[in-house]
């Protein structure tokens, strides 16, 4: 009994343990972030304020760098610009202190929604056919299944680089180079691989008797899957889908390489915001920041289901 009890007994951790363990938490966070709020704080700067030395902390704040995201302007003379009646809002204001004018937008909105577009329907596609194959992986009796799930695997290995070049020239044959279709392809082939070995783990988790069950109450497979797998798997889902959309929302090589116009995202965009002597750095700061918004609001809907992997592998009879 003795043996028994103290094979039940649990060392629950003291309170300075855990205040230790939260501080170094908290104190990693903070770190972790140092570089977003600089991004941040990047894009509230002024050009000059921005590439100064030693870098400023404490400046004013200016929304120069979003409307020089959002808009292309021209150098013109004085005299042109008193000729024009007042500005119209305040980045044509920011633009005549500079002695320039707002020509027209830029070309970042419509590649932000590229980005929308192509990295959430990639993020789709990829877990409804990874969902599939996991279920079929799970529940049937698939010949070298082990070898398959190995093959699946081996297209993670390779860095995109190495079949960049094939992809392009195929692309190229195809008609697919520089569209959303192209790219929303090519990132749900990359993904359904990640996509099928987080899934498998979850749906192996769920009990068969669950559609058993269903299937003795008349459920065809199909309804069984739809009914009673899906519910269960729904975490799964989730955080699976959250990774397969970082990778879209974030990948770079491909987009650089099979995109240049119409279908060109974010990521290769950003660093060509070139201002008046190089770089503009909060234009690129702004992009980024409002580049982050979509991921980071995805992340936090869903992050209660990042937690899955407390409970991965609990009996759930």
């Amino acid at each position: 009994m003795s043996g028994l009890s103290s094979a039940h007994s649990v060392v629950e951790p003291g309170i300075w343990s855990k205040r230790i363990a939260g501080t170094l938490v908290v104190i990693y966070a903070l770190i972790t972030m140092i570089p977003l709020l600089w991004i941040f704080a990047t894009s509230l700067k002024s050009p000059p304020d921005s590439i100064s030395y030693p870098p400023k902390i404490l400046f004013t704040p200016t929304v120069e760098g979003y409307c020089n995201l959002f808009t292309t302007r021209s150098r013109q003379t004085q005299d042109y610009i008193e000729s024009l009646g007042p500005p119209a809002n305040v980045c044509e204001e920011i633009a005549r202190d500079r002695s320039m004018v707002v020509v027209g937008a830029s070309k970042y909105w419509p590649r932000f929604v590229n980005s929308l577009v192509i990295a959430f329907g990639s993020t789709f596609l990829a877990v409804f056919l990874g969902t599939l194959a996991a279920y079929g992986f799970s529940r049937f009796k698939v010949p070298l299944a082990d070898d398959l799930l190995f093959f699946i695997l081996s297209t993670r290995m390779m860095p995109p680089i190495a079949v960049a070049i094939p992809i392009y020239l195929m692309y190229r044959e195809l008609g697919l180079s520089d569209t959303a279709l192209g790219m929303i392809l090519l990132y749900t082939a990359v993904n359904v691989s990640l996509a099928v070995w987080l899934l498998k783990g979850f749906i192996d988790e769920i009990p068969r008797e669950y559609e058993e069950a269903a299937l003795i109450d008349g459920y065809t497979r199909l309804q069984a899957f739809v009914k009673v797998v899906l519910p269960q798997a729904t975490t799964g889902i989730a955080a699976t889908a959250i990774f397969c959309l970082i990778f879209a929302w974030n990948e770079y090589a491909f987009a650089v390489l099979l995109t240049s116009g119409t279908a060109q995202t974010a990521p290769p965009f950003i660093p060509t915001i070139i201002g008046e002597g190089g770089m503009d750095w909060p234009a690129v700061g702004a992009g980024t920041t409002i580049f982050l918004v979509p991921i980071l609001v995805f992340t936090i809907l869903l992050r209660k289901h990042l937690l899955r992997g407390i409970t991965f592998g609990a009996v759930r009879k």
